[in-house]
């Protein structure tokens, strides 16, 4: 983590003490670092790939919050949002960027997202800091709670009365769809520094063990689901789709 803002010294020994990040001294000339500017915390890198932050305030959140389709969206639907009488908390086991469980938490789910990865953690805190000191989107910032975890280990210490009602699963695999690649550069600097999501089938076991509604599992539209129990639904979209396991027809099914 390098500070390029004298500024803002304080802030970045907070976040590599919380993320256990090393605070350099000075810019690295090669790789990818975080680095800490005026405005926010950024991942990047010498090469040809663009800067890459998490941002629930501006551009495409901005977008979603003004426009979006509401319960419509797909992973509104998904959760099951669409036509509910009781919206679900949820549990965002790969957090990520964050997009999603942002759309989630918009639309009055309260969502605690779930990443291990330090980079990705760190890129999460310092957007959601930016976001509740927003007059824009500070209620919906209040919805969103960060735990810095392995999601496999932190679900199974769940109590029963903490269960979330979903868990959402958006594993990350190798992308093997070179036109996608490069439409998504600067998505693959942040797959090159967080890597695959190489244990998905442990993941999909343990939050199907931690939800009381439906586990919900993103998936390349054209991809595999993941290995072990079939969905019990199929959300298809155009690029992506979701496969839905409802905890309740698991648990009536013959096999269960």
């Amino acid at each position: 983590l390098y500070c390029a803002e004298a500024a803002r010294r304080d802030y970045a020994q907070r976040l590599a003490e919380r993320f256990q990040l090393p605070l350099l001294s000075r810019r690295p000339t090669d790789g990818y670092w975080l680095e800490l500017g005026a405005e926010r915390l950024e991942l990047v890198t010498t090469g040809k790939h663009g800067a890459v932050y998490a941002e629930f305030v501006e551009g495409a959140a901005r977008h979603r919050r003004e426009q979006g389709g509401g319960r419509g969206q797909p992973v509104a639907k998904a959760i099951g949002l669409k036509g509910a009488k009781e919206i679900p908390n949820v549990v965002d086991a790969t957090a990520g960027l964050g997009r999603d469980s942002f759309v989630l938490a918009s639309l009055g789910c309260h969502v605690t997202l779930v990443e291990r990865s330090p980079v990705a953690a760190a890129l999460l805190f310092d957007a959601l800091d930016r976001a509740s000191s927003h007059a824009d989107t500070a209620d919906i910032a209040a919805r969103m709670v960060l735990v810095h975890a392995n999601a496999i280990d932190w679900l199974a210490t769940l109590a029963e009365a903490d269960k979330p009602d979903v868990v959402l699963v958006d594993p990350m695999f190798p992308d093997t769809d070179k036109k996608s690649a490069a439409a998504k550069k600067d998505m693959q600097a942040f797959q090159q520094v967080i890597g695959d999501d190489l244990d998905t089938p442990a993941l999909l076991s343990a939050a199907l063990a931690a939800a009381r509604r439906r586990v919900v599992v993103k998936r390349p539209r054209l991809g595999p689901a993941i290995a072990g129990i079939a969905p019990s639904a199929v959300l298809d979209g155009k690029s992506t789709r979701f496969d839905l396991y409802s905890i309740k027809a698991l648990n009536s099914s013959p096999a269960a």
